[in-house]
């Protein structure tokens, strides 16, 4: 009955993960050709993919290498743009107070942005579990690996455009954009975002824009819909019949 539950619990894991990992293959295959074309091999492109689990930071150091980017300036970019990661624990904190050191340390070394968004979206509607979690998380992980290799052989074989790859990981996010349900609040984040990434590339700080712009988007986000709950509870008419 145990080993039941167990496997039962692996097959909701692979369902939820499935999505993701879909969207992974899609786009590790050029993030994989990217790297053949910085001189990874299968195995190295495989190894680089689930040690380090970046899509946005692997293909920034591709693109960066090819471009003849310094070694401090490809490290020092890719750490900002992963820092966006030490936010998820506040999410995921209540969820795994009583779990075991272990599991909660797998877990979150292999968390991604795309399995954060399932995951706690799987808590919120409760029955979930830390290992459950961590199996999704695993599931995408190998899925990216494993793309990421085929992408390398691709590479070896097979001259596609620097460009044209280098696209998928914007594209990706093209998605996850217009999926969104828009309302003024999004809107808000949206164009501060942009103009944030804007001033910051404008005055010199490259590396950073991505990880400012989306501070200062969410926080003028936060501020605006702040403003807008005032303004409509002010307006809500009082029992006596007054605003």
């Amino acid at each position: 009955m145990r080993l039941m539950s167990s496997f039962d619990s692996v097959k909701l894991a692979l369902a939820a993960a499935a999505p993701v990992m879909a969207g992974y293959v899609a786009i590790g295959l050029p993030c994989g050709i990217m790297e053949s074309q910085i001189g990874l091999n299968a195995f190295m492109a495989f190894l680089v993919s689930v040690t380090f689990y970046s899509g946005a930071g692997q293909f920034m150091i591709d693109g960066m290498w090819l471009a003849g980017s310094p070694i401090a300036s490809i490290i020092a970019s890719v750490s900002f743009v992963n820092t966006r990661q030490l936010l998820y624990s506040a999410g995921f904190a209540p969820y795994f107070a009583k779990t075991k050191k272990w599991l909660t340390f797998l877990f979150s070394a292999t968390v991604t942005d795309e399995s954060f968004g399932v995951n706690l979206s799987k808590f919120q509607q409760g029955e979930w579990t830390a290992a459950q979690a961590t199996f999704v998380n695993l599931f995408c992980m190998f899925t990216w690996g494993a793309a990421n290799a085929v992408g390398a052989l691709i590479g070896d074989v097979v001259d596609i455009p620097t460009a044209i790859a280098s696209f998928a990981m914007t594209s990706i996010f093209i998605c996850l954009l217009v999926s969104q349900r828009f309302d003024r609040t999004a809107v808000v984040v949206v164009l501060t975002t942009m103009v944030g990434v804007f001033a910051c590339k404008s005055v010199g700080l490259a590396g950073p824009a991505i990880l400012l712009g989306a501070v200062i988007g969410m926080a003028c986000g936060l501020l605006f819909d702040r403003a807008s709950r005032r303004v409509v509870h002010r307006g809500t008419p009082t029992k006596g019949g007054r605003a």
